[in-house]
């Protein structure tokens, strides 16, 4: 018998905590708490449960743009033979400059999001890309500029 993990029971607290720390991973826990409006014990109980459910699975660093030594982002959808998925994920996953790979549905089955140094490195990986076994037809577009960048 197979068990799924069990979703845990946020509540208006735990919603907060996570709020604050897309905002500011890097808060010291006395901050936290005081924002909070609990003890320091409670917002530090509560944020360690969030990361034992996996609710929290990491913090991260926010670069400021430009980006730092890279210059291009683009988006890259993908349409592929449905048998190949996992090979087709497995193998652009192993990108570096792929940094997001949802799969969406429409027309293409994979949305890949990538920062390269120039247009000329653009052009190589998307030409590695399309010779990867099972990928049928891709369409890219740079990105130019970001007009709301909000987290997650």
């Amino acid at each position: 018998m197979t068990h799924s993990p069990q979703k845990p029971n946020l509540d208006a607290l735990d919603y907060q905590l996570i709020e604050l720390l897309k905002v500011n991973a890097r808060l010291p826990m006395v901050n936290l708490a005081k924002a909070l409006g609990c003890a320091r014990s409670t917002a530090q109980l509560r944020l360690k449960a969030l990361e034992d459910a996996g609710v929290i699975t990491g913090y991260t660093v926010g670069v400021s743009s430009p980006r730092v030594s890279r210059g291009l982002r683009a988006m890259v959808l993908i349409s592929m033979e449905s048998q190949n998925e996992p090979d087709v994920v497995r193998a652009l996953s192993k990108r570096h400059e792929i940094t997001k790979l949802y799969s969406v549905s429409g027309r293409y089955d994979l949305c890949a999001m990538l920062l390269t140094e120039s247009t000329q490195e653009l052009d190589a990986v998307l030409d590695k890309i399309r010779v990867i076994k099972g990928v049928v037809d891709t369409f890219s577009t740079i990105m130019l500029s970001t007009k709301l960048d909000r987290p997650e």
